[in-house]
C-alpha cells in the first residue's frame, strides 16, 4: 500500500479553480491465486483452532487487480472492467487445532480438552453468507465437493511422550471444498464463513473479501 510521487524540474501543474480533482491511482492489489482467508476460533470448554483456506475460480482471478482511486475502487483484468463474480466459485479450507494448549491472544482462553476431536467437529455447523454492507444473506444451493479427515504430524513434545509410552491424543485436520453459487454477486460483496457450536454459539467467523 504505497503511493509514489515523482517530481521533476518541469514543475507541477495546478488545476484551475473549480476544476475537478485528478483521479490518481492510489493502491493496486493483485488477486493472482484467488482470495485467501484465515482466522482463529475456539470451542467453549474446548480447544482453540485455526481455519485456513482460499476462494478460487478457473481463470477468474488471473491478472485480476483492484485499483483504489480517489473516487473509489475498480476491478480490472488488463483493460477489462470486472464487476461481478463468476457463476460459481470454489471455497476450500482446512480446520485444525493449535499444537499448544494456549489460545492465541485474540481468542478467549478455554479449558478442557485442548484438541479437536471427531465428536467436536461432528457437532459443529457451517453457515455461508454474502455480506453486502452490513447485511448478511444466507447462501443456498452450496454443493459439497470434497471432504477428508487426515492425521497431522506429531510435535516434538508429542513424540517424546510417545517414546515414553504415554498416550498421545489423535491429531487431525479436516479439509473441505464447496462449490458456491455466485452469479450476479458484485465484487464489493464478501463471502462470510461462520462455524457455530451445537448450542449455536459462534466458534469462528472469517470473510473472504476483495
Amino acid at each position: 500500500m504505497v503511493a509514489g510521487i515523482l517530481a521533476s524540474s518541469v514543475g507541477i501543474a495546478v488545476p484551475a479553480a473549480g476544476a475537478p480533482e485528478p483521479n490518481h491511482e492510489k493502491n493496486v492489489f493483485n488477486y493472482e491465486g484467488g482470495l485467501f482467508l484465515q482466522t482463529n476460533g475456539s470451542v467453549p470448554n474446548g480447544p482453540c483452532f485455526r481455519i485456513s483456506g482460499h476462494v478460487a475460480a478457473p481463470g477468474f482471478f488471473d491478472n485480476l487487480k483492484r485499483i483504489d482511486t480517489d473516487t473509489g475502487a475498480t476491478f480490472r483484468r488488463g483493460s477489462e472492467n470486472v464487476t461481478h463474480f463468476p457463476n460459481t466459485i470454489s471455497l476450500q479450507f482446512v480446520v485444525f487445532d493449535h499444537y499448544d494448549a494456549t489460545c492465541p491472544p485474540q481468542v478467549e482462553n478455554t479449558s478442557g480438552t485442548p484438541h479437536l476431536t471427531r465428536a467436536i467437529m461432528a457437532s459443529m455447523h457451517l453457515y455461508l453468507y454474502w455480506k453486502h454492507g452490513v447485511e448478511l444473506t444466507p447462501i443456498t444451493n452450496v454443493v459439497p465437493k470434497y471432504f477428508s479427515v487426515d492425521p497431522r504430524p506429531l510435535t516434538a513434545s508429542a513424540r517424546a511422550e510417545a517414546a515414553k509410552g504415554d498416550p498421545v491424543p489423535e491429531r487431525l485436520s479436516w479439509s473441505y471444498e464447496f462449490a458456491v453459487p455466485s452469479a450476479d454477486v458484485p465484487l464489493s460483496d464478501s463471502l462470510v464463513l461462520v462455524m457455530r457450536t451445537k448450542d449455536n454459539r459462534i466458534a469462528a467467523r472469517v470473510a473472504a473479501r476483495m
